[in-house]
């Protein structure tokens, strides 16, 4: 074993955590398929969406930790259920009615309301692709579809036939009177419509591999295969059913699966396999604490982090604390942005350990980048929010001046937070901005900081200024220099929260912030601009 799988045993990052599941898995005899295996699910019946990149990035996340622990060669399926009937049309598709005459049909039979693919699924299935692609994942795409009728699940769509009592004595105990009564795990394809039937199956025989079911319609029985594509199996023993034909060794889901985690890892075991490793992650809320939900549209989507912060930001969203339950909602991605370089820049001066333990390591695959920036998100919002930023060149006036030879070429990814600082001043920022006029006390304190910051010397560092913030503060007896904090910025920036002082009036200009702060101290009133 190598120094670095050594240190990394030791590890306390849920990431390691996970991968040390599978290095134990196979501590006797690597797989026989040569190769460990991870899965990640999605249900095409909607557009990819941000639970979807949070399982792959996760997955990913394990699986790269699993290669420094162990040499056995890994895949990643990136598995699509496009196999799956459309239960109901998703409200943000065009030609609904198009859809809606086709309910009930496996979606790869699905016409595509964009008119761009054969079917709703394999359009689903494309933007899936895209999106993967676009974060640069490594994986390896299945169609249900695909894989059901060229004969890949055959073997286990026998197998499930084989223990169909068995089977069906672990799902009937966790449904009602009603649904126990008609209940199959198979789902015949209708040879006359193209419906996935959820109907009572009358026969089954297993030397011919078929069931039977009576037509509702025609009062016929109609005996199909269960293989090649003419049945499909309830989603539970579905799952189990795809952990036994491409021998899945690692899955995560949400919470909200748990039981039927539990009740797959059953039917795999009767089947002959052991079920995948893996563990439960907690569903992300939205800013009032309910579940996300596409149909509800609360909570954020990937394209709208995108528009206000990096896809490392995202990724370090993903990466930490997935075991808690965690608020999805825009207030959460300037400290997301933040604590992305904060970690960045701690990466160079950690000892092995400790780098391992960093989320950067597990978001860039153990090679982080080595550029950090010189101000942060937050200070770049606020200072937007002084001067009312239309534009990335008016920030970057500041910059230069601040920052020694800095200019968007030479600091590309300060330039792209220039602008989602931009983007996000003006969609969240300014139209909660709300400016008050100091009381006695604070218009004594403002008066001596301007005193105090007009004897600071030219290119007086952050860290001396924030000292003269920190003095003024002490000196007007505020029993919580947070009050005192609090009340700078809601005098001079117009909200309740904001940045280190120090940094802030460093970059905005010690005599720009003198003036800010005079007309203040006017009576001018600062949210009228």
């Amino acid at each position: 074993m190598s120094s670095d799988a050594e240190i990394a045993l030791s590890s306390n990052s849920w990431a390691f955590v996970e991968a040390k599941k599978l290095v134990d898995r196979y501590a006797k005899n690597a797989p026989e398929k040569g190769y460990v295996l991870f899965e990640t699910g999605y249900g095409p019946s909607g557009l990819p969406h941000i639970g979807t990149f949070g399982e792959v990035a996760r997955t990913s996340m394990v699986r790269h930790a699993f290669t420094i622990l162990s040499d056995i060669p890994t895949r990643l399926i990136a598995f699509s259920d496009d196999m799956d009937g459309l239960r109901k049309v998703p409200d943000n598709v065009p030609n609904q009615e198009l859809l809606a005459a086709n309910l009930n049909k496996p979606l790869t039979q699905v016409p595509d309301p964009f008119g761009t693919h054969n079917s709703f699924g394999e359009h689903n299935n494309a933007r899936l692709q895209v999106f993967l692609d676009q974060f640069g994942f490594d994986y390896e795409f299945r169609s249900s579809t695909e894989c059901y009728k060229s004969g890949q699940f055959d073997e286990s769509l026998l197998l499930v036939l084989k223990h169909y009592d068995a089977i069906i004595n672990v799902i009937l105990p966790t449904l009602g009177p009603e649904r126990r009564a008609t209940y199959s795990p198979f789902l015949p394809v209708c040879p006359r419509t193209g419906v996935v039937l959820q109907v009572p199956i009358i026969a089954r025989d297993e030397e011919a591999g078929t069931v039977t079911y009576k037509d509702l319609e025609t009062d016929e029985d109609v005996t199909v295969s269960v293989t090649g594509g003419h049945c499909k199996l309830q989603w539970k023993v579905d799952w189990a059913m795809r952990w036994h034909a491409l021998d899945v060794d690692y899955e995560m889901a949400g919470k909200d699966l748990i039981d039927s985690v539990t009740l797959s890892s059953k039917i795999v075991r009767i089947m002959g396999k052991r079920p995948p490793e893996g563990f439960n992650y907690e569903l992300f809320l939205d800013q009032d604490g309910k579940k996300i939900s596409k149909s509800k549209g609360n909570g954020i989507t990937i394209d709208e982090w995108l528009k206000y912060a990096s896809p490392e930001s995202l990724s370090l969203y993903m990466y930490q604390n997935p075991k808690k339950a965690k608020r999805l909602h825009f207030d959460v991605i300037p400290k997301a942005v933040d604590e992305y370089f904060t970690f960045l820049d701690k990466f160079p001066t950690q000892e092995a350990k400790q780098q391992f333990a960093n989320p950067v390591w597990h978001i860039h695959a153990g090679h982080p980048p080595s550029e950090g920036l010189p101000i942060t998100f937050g200070i770049l919002l606020n200072l937007a929010a002084v001067v009312n930023a239309h534009e990335a060149s008016v920030l970057w006036g500041f910059i230069s001046r601040y920052v020694d030879g800095a200019t968007p070429e030479t600091n590309p990814e300060l330039d792209k937070l220039v602008s989602y600082a931009i983007a996000y001043y003006h969609d969240f920022v300014k139209p909660t901005k709300k400016y008050r006029l100091p009381s006695d006390k604070e218009r004594r304190a403002l008066e001596q900081l301007v005193a105090l910051l007009k004897e600071l010397p030219d290119g007086a560092e952050a860290s001396d200024i924030q000292n003269e913030v920190f003095k003024v503060g002490n000196d007007n007896e505020f029993e919580n220099l947070r009050d005192w904090f609090k009340a700078l910025y809601e005098t001079l920036l117009g909200q309740s929260q904001g940045p280190r002082m120090g940094s802030f009036i460093a970059l905005y200009g010690v005599k720009e912030t003198i003036i800010l702060i005079e007309r203040v101290l006017a009576g001018e009133d600062l949210g009228a601009e």
